[in-house]
């Protein structure tokens, strides 16, 4: 099996709709940090799981710099990103959202993925 990850930040804004009172229903944003994890059985033609510009192009070159809530259909925390991400790139399994510093969410499509899914 073929392993790799991309890492990036993503600068955006975005509120949330909670079912409670919190200052992160207004508009507020983040300098997040988002790791793609993808992996494969087999290289493509190219010798590649994945080409890593594809990947920065699907995230990064969407999210970046806008306002998440007009640009994704969901109520836009780091778990939903997160689950966001591996749907959006087919060779990915794991995908590592960083709201803050103190502050991560991880996604896993199939627990079976080999590296350690622990954050």
């Amino acid at each position: 099996m073929f392993y790799i990850s991309k890492r990036m930040e993503i600068a955006g804004s975005h509120s949330l709709t909670l079912s409670y009172e919190s200052k992160c229903e207004s508009l507020h944003g983040h300098n997040w940090i988002v790791t793609v994890y993808c992996k494969s059985e087999t290289l493509n033609a190219d010798g590649m799981v994945c080409d890593f510009t594809r990947i920065k192009e699907q995230i990064h070159g969407y999210l970046d710099h806008g306002n998440l809530n007009e640009l994704l259909p969901f109520n836009p925390t780091a778990e939903n990103i997160a689950r966001w991400v591996v749907e959006r790139i087919p060779e990915c399994y794991k995908c590592k959202v960083q709201e803050s510093e103190n502050n991560t969410a991880l996604y896993v499509a199939d627990s079976a993925g080999g590296e350690d899914d622990a954050l």
